[in-house]
């Protein structure tokens, strides 16, 4: 039988998750919920791009979407600017008996030793009071930092460090408020954005390096953090609107989970708006961008995710993969017991993707 699955939050992943769930017979979709006034009561099918009606209407109210009577809820809200908001919607949901898959708040994927414990202890107890549970997840912070590194530290007898990184030019990502609000791309260099703010890069991977270190067995005595900004050299035009003649054009940050002196686990990222940038900075194994996975142990690895897509380029194959991970991890979230559940909780393939004939590809 279908599993019942309602869906919160239509902007770049949460459209494409919700295309997921309409287009799979695993799922009923029961219902919508947005936050933009333009996309009150439009249908599921067009907020997702399928050009189909669905018959669902979007709504504007959590309590609207519960009397759909869902099992599950995708939550792809915005979580990066409004923290306190989507764990209280996290907290509602699971609370009136409903699971919660999704991309945020990206600080639930993997909680200790991040969030105070009142937090963590009002979620935890809201799943117990609903016998139910949240899983939080995509693809960076997510499986390209979780399930990647460890499936292959899974192989080695020893471990010394692991690195993770993205690569990537970000001019074709459409996203405005994470380039310039969170990340501040085009803002001059002495301002500081909300990314760059002293605990947030760690605030927001320190999630990732936790989950791997637990995975691992390993206890961190800290977590650092660092990073370097580059200007643009003359004004141009990207995805997201204009990065004027000074402002930031390309970012390089590092987020470290140390044991005594030594990093064990890195997150790093590479970003930059236009090719030219940087040459001196570590290139992607793609044109525009692609994941990397570095190993130094016993075998040691270096393995580079190169996501492609034909609707899009590499900004949107990586979207496309974040969507998969949350939607087919619905199965395995609704089956798992309460609580707050990571990827050290579910099978290593929560569910594969919908097979398809190749003339049916699109």
């Amino acid at each position: 039988m279908p599993i019942r699955v309602a869906h919160v939050g239509t902007g770049n992943v949460g459209r494409l998750a919700l295309a997921g769930l309409i287009e799979s017979p695993d799922y009923t979709l029961t219902g919508v919920c947005v936050s933009s006034p333009e996309k009150l009561g439009r249908d599921a099918g067009d907020l997702a791009g399928l050009g189909v009606t669905t018959g669902i209407a979007a709504v504007g109210d959590l309590d609207d979407l519960l009397a759909t009577d869902p099992h599950c809820v995708v939550y792809c809200a915005m979580g990066d600017t409004r923290l306190k908001e989507a764990i209280e919607d996290c907290r509602r949901l699971l609370a009136a008996g409903v699971n919660v898959v999704g991309s945020a708040p990206g600080m639930l994927q993997h909680p200790w030793n991040v969030l105070p414990p009142t937090i963590i202890a009002k979620v935890e107890d809201a799943a117990e009071q609903g016998d139910s549970s949240l899983f939080i997840t995509g693809v960076d912070p997510g499986f390209a930092n979780d399930l990647l590194p460890l499936a292959l530290t899974g192989t080695c007898q020893t471990v010394e460090q692991v690195r993770c990184l993205e690569i990537a030019d970000y001019a074709t990502y459409d996203g405005a408020t994470v380039m310039f609000d969170v990340m501040g791309f085009g803002q001059p260099l002495d301002e500081v954005p909300m990314l760059l703010q002293p605990g947030i890069l760690s605030l927001a991977w320190g999630p990732a390096i936790q989950q791997l270190a637990a995975g691992l067995g390993l206890t961190l005595d800290a977590i650092t953090e660092d990073y370097e900004r580059v200007a643009a050299p003359t004004g141009f035009d990207i995805a997201a609107g204009h990065i004027p003649e000074g402002g930031l054009a390309a970012l390089r940050f590092q987020v470290r989970g140390m044991v005594a002196d030594r990093p064990v686990i890195v997150v790093e990222h590479i970003t930059r708006l236009r090719e030219d940038l940087c040459p001196d900075w570590p290139r992607p194994a793609q044109e525009g961008g692609s994941y990397r996975v570095e190993i130094v142990g016993e075998p040691s690895y270096h393995v580079d995710i190169c996501p492609t897509s034909r609707n899009g380029d590499h900004n949107h194959a990586a979207i496309v993969a974040a969507a998969g991970r949350i939607v087919n991890a619905i199965p395995s979230v609704v089956t798992a017991p309460s609580g707050i559940r990571t990827t050290l909780d579910l099978p290593l393939v929560t569910r594969p993707g919908r097979f398809v004939e190749a003339a049916a590809r699109v």
